[in-house]
Protein backbone atom coordinates (compact mmCIF):
# COMPACT_ATOMS: atom_id res chain seq x y z
CA UNK A 1 0.00 0.00 0.00
CA UNK A 2 1.14 3.53 -0.73
CA UNK A 3 -0.37 6.91 -0.03
CA UNK A 4 -1.82 8.39 3.15
CA UNK A 5 -5.07 6.41 3.46
CA UNK A 6 -5.38 4.48 6.75
CA UNK A 7 -4.74 0.77 6.92
CA UNK A 8 -8.07 -1.07 7.01
CA UNK A 9 -8.71 -2.60 10.44
CA UNK A 10 -10.09 -6.14 10.52
CA UNK A 11 -11.73 -8.01 13.37
CA UNK A 12 -11.55 -11.29 11.43
CA UNK A 13 -10.36 -12.62 8.07
CA UNK A 14 -13.93 -13.61 7.19
CA UNK A 15 -14.63 -9.93 6.44
CA UNK A 16 -12.48 -10.14 3.29
CA UNK A 17 -12.39 -13.89 2.62
CA UNK A 18 -14.37 -13.68 -0.63
CA UNK A 19 -11.72 -11.42 -2.18
CA UNK A 20 -8.97 -14.02 -2.34
CA UNK A 21 -8.26 -17.35 -4.03
CA UNK A 22 -4.80 -17.80 -2.54
CA UNK A 23 -3.28 -16.94 0.82
CA UNK A 24 0.45 -16.86 1.50
CA UNK A 25 0.70 -17.19 5.29
CA UNK A 26 3.71 -16.63 7.49
CA UNK A 27 4.29 -19.33 10.11
CA UNK A 28 6.31 -18.11 13.09
CA UNK A 29 4.40 -15.25 14.75
CA UNK A 30 1.14 -16.01 12.97
CA UNK A 31 0.51 -19.77 13.25
CA UNK A 32 2.73 -20.38 16.30
CA UNK A 33 5.19 -18.54 18.53
CA UNK A 34 7.93 -21.15 18.57
CA UNK A 35 6.47 -22.79 21.68
CA UNK A 36 2.79 -23.38 20.92
CA UNK A 37 0.34 -23.03 18.04
CA UNK A 38 -2.45 -20.45 17.98
CA UNK A 39 -5.82 -22.25 17.80
CA UNK A 40 -7.64 -19.24 16.31
CA UNK A 41 -5.12 -19.03 13.47
CA UNK A 42 -5.48 -22.73 12.74
CA UNK A 43 -9.26 -22.33 12.60
CA UNK A 44 -8.95 -19.35 10.25
CA UNK A 45 -6.68 -21.20 7.83
CA UNK A 46 -8.88 -24.28 7.89
CA UNK A 47 -11.97 -22.21 7.11
CA UNK A 48 -10.18 -20.46 4.26
CA UNK A 49 -9.52 -23.81 2.64
CA UNK A 50 -13.08 -24.99 3.24
CA UNK A 51 -14.27 -21.92 1.30
CA UNK A 52 -11.92 -22.68 -1.60
CA UNK A 53 -8.97 -20.40 -0.80
CA UNK A 54 -5.64 -22.20 -1.15
CA UNK A 55 -3.17 -21.73 1.71
CA UNK A 56 0.58 -21.86 1.19
CA UNK A 57 2.64 -21.44 4.33
CA UNK A 58 5.77 -19.40 3.59
CA UNK A 59 8.44 -19.28 6.24
CA UNK A 60 11.93 -17.89 6.49
CA UNK A 61 12.96 -20.93 8.52
CA UNK A 62 16.41 -22.05 7.27
CA UNK A 63 15.36 -25.70 7.07
CA UNK A 64 13.72 -27.87 4.41
CA UNK A 65 9.93 -28.06 4.41
CA UNK A 66 9.89 -31.60 5.83
CA UNK A 67 11.39 -30.27 9.07
CA UNK A 68 8.68 -27.60 9.28
CA UNK A 69 5.96 -30.16 8.65
CA UNK A 70 7.29 -32.23 11.56
CA UNK A 71 7.38 -29.13 13.75
CA UNK A 72 3.79 -28.17 12.88
CA UNK A 73 2.65 -31.75 13.46
CA UNK A 74 4.31 -31.56 16.88
CA UNK A 75 2.41 -28.38 17.69
CA UNK A 76 -0.84 -30.08 16.73
CA UNK A 77 -1.42 -28.03 13.57
CA UNK A 78 -3.68 -30.19 11.36
CA UNK A 79 -2.65 -30.69 7.77
CA UNK A 80 -6.15 -29.54 6.83
CA UNK A 81 -4.91 -26.01 7.63
CA UNK A 82 -2.57 -25.77 4.63
CA UNK A 83 -2.08 -26.91 1.04
CA UNK A 84 1.69 -26.53 0.73
CA UNK A 85 4.75 -25.19 2.54
CA UNK A 86 7.73 -23.28 1.17
CA UNK A 87 10.74 -22.43 3.31
CA UNK A 88 13.69 -20.17 2.75
CA UNK A 89 15.66 -23.34 3.37
CA UNK A 90 14.21 -24.87 0.20
CA UNK A 91 15.32 -21.85 -1.83
CA UNK A 92 18.66 -21.75 -0.01
CA UNK A 93 19.46 -25.37 -0.92
CA UNK A 94 19.27 -24.41 -4.58
CA UNK A 95 21.73 -21.55 -3.97
CA UNK A 96 24.12 -23.88 -2.16
CA UNK A 97 23.74 -26.48 -4.90
CA UNK A 98 24.93 -23.91 -7.42
CA UNK A 99 28.22 -23.77 -5.47
CA UNK A 100 28.70 -27.54 -5.29
CA UNK A 101 32.13 -28.55 -4.01
CA UNK A 102 33.17 -25.10 -2.82
CA UNK A 103 34.38 -24.92 0.81
CA UNK A 104 31.85 -23.19 3.04
CA UNK A 105 31.87 -21.65 6.50
CA UNK A 106 28.58 -22.25 8.26
CA UNK A 107 27.52 -19.57 10.73
CA UNK A 108 24.57 -20.83 12.72
CA UNK A 109 23.36 -23.50 15.15
CA UNK A 110 23.63 -27.22 14.52
CA UNK A 111 19.83 -27.54 14.52
CA UNK A 112 19.99 -26.11 10.98
CA UNK A 113 22.20 -28.95 9.69
CA UNK A 114 19.27 -30.53 7.77
CA UNK A 115 19.56 -27.55 5.43
CA UNK A 116 22.76 -28.93 3.88
CA UNK A 117 22.03 -32.65 4.22
CA UNK A 118 22.90 -34.47 1.00
CA UNK A 119 24.49 -31.41 -0.63
CA UNK A 120 28.10 -31.13 -1.81
CA UNK A 121 28.89 -28.35 0.67
CA UNK A 122 32.15 -29.16 2.49
CA UNK A 123 32.48 -27.21 5.74
CA UNK A 124 35.73 -25.51 6.62
CA UNK A 125 37.14 -22.81 8.87
CA UNK A 126 36.58 -19.11 8.25
CA UNK A 127 40.03 -18.59 6.73
CA UNK A 128 39.66 -21.36 4.13
CA UNK A 129 36.06 -20.73 3.05
CA UNK A 130 35.00 -19.62 -0.43
CA UNK A 131 31.66 -18.40 0.86
CA UNK A 132 29.64 -18.10 4.07
CA UNK A 133 26.29 -19.73 4.81
CA UNK A 134 24.48 -17.87 7.59
CA UNK A 135 21.51 -19.71 9.08
CA UNK A 136 21.42 -17.78 12.35
CA UNK A 137 23.53 -17.08 15.41
CA UNK A 138 25.47 -19.82 17.15
CA UNK A 139 23.56 -18.98 20.36
CA UNK A 140 20.61 -16.71 19.70
CA UNK A 141 19.81 -16.48 23.42
CA UNK A 142 23.20 -14.95 24.27
CA UNK A 143 24.84 -13.66 21.06
CA UNK A 144 24.11 -10.57 18.98
CA UNK A 145 25.47 -9.61 15.54
CA UNK A 146 28.10 -7.55 17.37
CA UNK A 147 29.44 -10.80 18.82
CA UNK A 148 30.68 -11.65 15.32
CA UNK A 149 32.16 -8.25 14.42
CA UNK A 150 35.72 -9.54 14.02
CA UNK A 151 34.59 -12.64 12.12
CA UNK A 152 32.51 -10.56 9.69
CA UNK A 153 35.33 -8.05 9.24
CA UNK A 154 37.59 -10.91 8.19
CA UNK A 155 35.02 -12.12 5.66
CA UNK A 156 34.62 -8.62 4.25
CA UNK A 157 38.36 -8.19 3.92
CA UNK A 158 38.43 -11.29 1.73
CA UNK A 159 35.27 -10.22 -0.13
CA UNK A 160 33.50 -13.49 0.70
CA UNK A 161 29.90 -13.74 -0.50
CA UNK A 162 27.31 -14.68 2.11
CA UNK A 163 24.14 -16.69 1.58
CA UNK A 164 21.55 -15.75 4.19
CA UNK A 165 19.13 -18.62 4.79
CA UNK A 166 16.72 -16.55 6.89
CA UNK A 167 16.26 -12.85 6.09
CA UNK A 168 14.28 -12.21 9.32
CA UNK A 169 15.99 -9.76 11.67
CA UNK A 170 14.25 -11.06 14.78
CA UNK A 171 11.58 -13.56 15.77
CA UNK A 172 9.37 -14.02 18.81
CA UNK A 173 10.07 -17.17 20.80
CA UNK A 174 7.64 -17.78 23.63
CA UNK A 175 7.19 -14.07 24.26
CA UNK A 176 10.87 -13.17 23.87
CA UNK A 177 12.47 -11.47 20.84
CA UNK A 178 15.61 -13.18 19.57
CA UNK A 179 17.87 -12.22 16.63
CA UNK A 180 17.89 -14.16 13.36
CA UNK A 181 20.29 -14.65 10.46
CA UNK A 182 18.99 -11.52 8.74
CA UNK A 183 20.43 -9.38 11.53
CA UNK A 184 23.88 -10.88 10.97
CA UNK A 185 23.55 -10.46 7.19
CA UNK A 186 22.54 -6.82 7.63
CA UNK A 187 25.59 -6.21 9.82
CA UNK A 188 27.71 -7.78 7.08
CA UNK A 189 26.20 -5.56 4.40
CA UNK A 190 26.82 -2.50 6.57
CA UNK A 191 30.58 -3.15 6.43
CA UNK A 192 30.53 -3.76 2.68
CA UNK A 193 29.79 -7.48 2.52
CA UNK A 194 27.75 -9.03 -0.30
CA UNK A 195 24.67 -11.04 0.71
CA UNK A 196 22.22 -13.18 -1.26
CA UNK A 197 18.93 -13.72 0.58
CA UNK A 198 16.92 -16.92 0.17
CA UNK A 199 13.56 -15.95 1.66
CA UNK A 200 11.04 -13.17 2.14
CA UNK A 201 10.81 -10.38 1.03
CA UNK A 202 12.71 -11.52 -2.06
CA UNK A 203 10.81 -12.74 -5.09
CA UNK A 204 12.06 -16.34 -5.58
CA UNK A 205 10.25 -17.76 -2.56
CA UNK A 206 6.96 -16.25 -3.73
CA UNK A 207 7.39 -17.63 -7.24
CA UNK A 208 7.88 -21.12 -5.80
CA UNK A 209 4.81 -20.69 -3.57
CA UNK A 210 2.65 -19.49 -6.46
CA UNK A 211 3.79 -22.38 -8.63
CA UNK A 212 2.82 -24.91 -5.98
CA UNK A 213 -0.59 -23.29 -5.50
CA UNK A 214 -1.35 -23.14 -9.22
CA UNK A 215 -0.33 -26.76 -9.63
CA UNK A 216 -2.71 -27.84 -6.87
CA UNK A 217 -5.53 -25.62 -8.15
CA UNK A 218 -5.01 -26.65 -11.77
CA UNK A 219 -4.85 -23.12 -13.11
CA UNK A 220 -3.45 -19.62 -12.82
CA UNK A 221 -4.20 -17.32 -9.90
CA UNK A 222 -4.58 -13.57 -10.57
CA UNK A 223 -2.28 -11.40 -8.46
CA UNK A 224 -5.21 -9.30 -7.23
CA UNK A 225 -6.73 -12.50 -5.79
CA UNK A 226 -3.68 -13.19 -3.60
CA UNK A 227 -3.16 -12.06 -0.02
CA UNK A 228 -0.13 -12.46 2.22
CA UNK A 229 -0.42 -12.59 6.01
CA UNK A 230 2.51 -11.88 8.30
CA UNK A 231 3.77 -10.03 11.35
CA UNK A 232 6.91 -8.35 9.97
CA UNK A 233 6.94 -5.12 7.95
CA UNK A 234 10.43 -5.69 6.51
CA UNK A 235 9.79 -9.21 5.20
CA UNK A 236 6.10 -10.17 5.08
CA UNK A 237 4.56 -6.83 4.15
CA UNK A 238 7.40 -5.65 1.91
CA UNK A 239 7.40 -9.01 0.13
CA UNK A 240 3.65 -8.92 -0.42
CA UNK A 241 3.84 -5.43 -1.88
CA UNK A 242 6.67 -6.33 -4.25
CA UNK A 243 4.79 -9.40 -5.47
CA UNK A 244 1.52 -7.56 -6.02
CA UNK A 245 -0.36 -9.32 -3.23
CA UNK A 246 -2.55 -7.67 -0.60
CA UNK A 247 -0.67 -7.45 2.69
CA UNK A 248 -2.38 -8.36 5.96
CA UNK A 249 -0.48 -7.44 9.10
CA UNK A 250 -0.83 -9.46 12.30
CA UNK A 251 -0.15 -6.94 15.06
CA UNK A 252 0.62 -9.35 17.91
CA UNK A 253 3.97 -10.50 16.51
CA UNK A 254 7.44 -9.00 16.47
CA UNK A 255 6.00 -5.44 16.42
CA UNK A 256 3.59 -6.10 19.32
CA UNK A 257 5.37 -3.67 21.62
CA UNK A 258 4.60 -0.84 19.20
CA UNK A 259 1.17 -1.94 18.04
CA UNK A 260 -0.85 -3.90 20.57
CA UNK A 261 -1.41 -1.63 23.57
CA UNK A 262 -2.19 1.49 21.56
CA UNK A 263 -5.17 2.99 19.74
CA UNK A 264 -5.89 2.49 16.05
CA UNK A 265 -4.96 6.14 15.51
CA UNK A 266 -1.53 5.48 16.99
CA UNK A 267 -1.21 2.34 14.87
CA UNK A 268 -1.95 4.29 11.71
CA UNK A 269 0.74 6.79 12.72
CA UNK A 270 3.22 3.94 13.17
CA UNK A 271 2.37 2.49 9.76
CA UNK A 272 2.88 5.90 8.20
CA UNK A 273 6.48 5.94 9.42
CA UNK A 274 7.37 2.59 7.85
CA UNK A 275 8.87 1.90 4.44
CA UNK A 276 5.90 -0.33 3.60
CA UNK A 277 2.33 -0.46 4.82
CA UNK A 278 -0.16 -3.31 4.77
CA UNK A 279 -3.57 -3.11 3.17
CA UNK A 280 -5.18 -4.61 6.25
CA UNK A 281 -4.29 -5.10 9.91
CA UNK A 282 -5.64 -7.53 12.49
CA UNK A 283 -4.48 -8.07 16.10
CA UNK A 284 -4.33 -11.87 15.72
CA UNK A 285 -5.20 -14.13 12.81
CA UNK A 286 -8.80 -15.16 13.55
CA UNK A 287 -11.68 -16.09 11.30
Amino acid sequence: MTGSEPVAALSGFSEIADRFDLCFCDVWGVVHNGVAAFPDAIEALTRMRERGTSVVLITNAPRPRDAIIRQLDGFGVPRAAWDAIVTSGDVCRALIGARAGQPMFRLGPDRDLPLIAGLDAPETGPDQASYVLCTGLFDDEADTPATYADLLAGFAARDLPMICANPDLVVERGGHIVPCAGAVALAYEEIGGTVTYAGKPHRPIYEVALGLAEEKRGGAVARDRICAIGDAIRTDIAGAAAFGAAGIMVLAGIHAQDLMQVSWEERHGWFGRQTHRPDYAIPHLVW
